[in-house]
């Protein structure tokens, strides 16, 4: 059974700084692309930002140079670094993989950022 899990979540205020962390079980990451998503009260789910099994890193331009994603294969976890967080920036973290067509979600971290 795949299962994700998010965690580090919480209250930060503008300009602070943030770890999530999105570990896999059931699943092996080094060979997945890994995605991370937010949610804001009342909008959609939208890309953040994902790292292949490469290694490579692609980010929406609203947190490029302020968001990083890296991974470690012996944890089988990858992170979500946030730094110079914004009120904008608030929602709800998933991380998202895939394996065999079938897509796997975590339950998700809340962040919140105070102005």
């Amino acid at each position: 059974q795949v299962q994700l899990a998010e965690s580090g979540g919480g209250l930060v205020q503008t300009g602070g700084s943030l770890r999530l962390s999105c570990a896999a079980s059931g699943i092996i990451f080094s060979d997945k692309t890994v995605g991370w998503y937010r949610q804001a009260p009342g909008k959609e789910r939208e890309l953040v930002g994902v790292i292949t099994s490469s290694g490579y890193t692609n980010y929406v331009d609203s947190v490029k140079g302020r968001f990083t994603i890296s991974r470690d294969d012996a944890q089988n976890t990858v992170y979500l670094q946030m730094n110079s967080v914004k009120p904008e920036d608030t929602g709800v973290y998933y991380c998202n993989t895939n394996r065999w067509g079938s897509v796997y979600w975590g339950q998700g971290t809340q962040v919140t950022v105070s102005s």
